[in-house]
């Protein structure tokens, strides 16, 4: 995987490493942290585009975040789609818990793109999304609170 700031600086280190030393630098400078996971994907034609990003939000003093793209050619049905967006998000945390453990007063959210209204078409996937993200042990944020998702990686996939 290949990740990059918002300003499109790669980050060179492995993730575990960069986003440990994230945490580090931040918690030194007195920075109380909140890290949120999320991934948002977007269908053109044959090919659909993944963006996840870690976002730490500094309370009180604005946050930044880390982006991973990845470009798909595979036809997913809106259920799939929104499950692998889940999935995407569920492995980093994952991949990164023993930094979870290590910082336990730094708060972790896995945010879903999935809409909490009936209407629309992600809501399909809402209960699995759910069940997933707690079942692994995480906090889970729905559209209109899942920002990192909904906002943040929805403008760089």
């Amino acid at each position: 995987m290949s990740w990059r700031r918002l300003n499109g600086s790669r980050i060179l280190l492995p993730i575990k490493e960069a986003v440990e030393k994230t945490i580090l630098n931040e918690t030194q400078n007195g920075a109380k942290l909140k890290v949120c996971i999320g991934t948002d994907s977007q269908v053109r034609g044959k090919k659909i585009g993944f963006a996840t990003v870690i976002v730490f939000i500094r309370e009180g003093k604005g946050g930044f975040m880390f982006i991973n793209s990845e470009i798909v050619i595979q036809k997913m049905a809106i259920r799939e789609r929104m499950i692998q967006e889940v999935s995407r998000s569920v492995t980093l945390a994952y991949e990164l818990s023993d930094i979870w453990d290590k910082h336990s007063n730094v708060s972790l959210e896995i945010h879903a793109d999935i809409n909490t209204d009936a209407s629309f078409k992600s809501n399909v996937a809402l209960k699995e999304a759910m069940g997933y993200i707690k079942g692994m042990g995480y906090e889970f944020k729905a559209k209109p609170d899942a920002f990192a998702s909904s906002s943040c990686a929805d403008k760089v996939c």
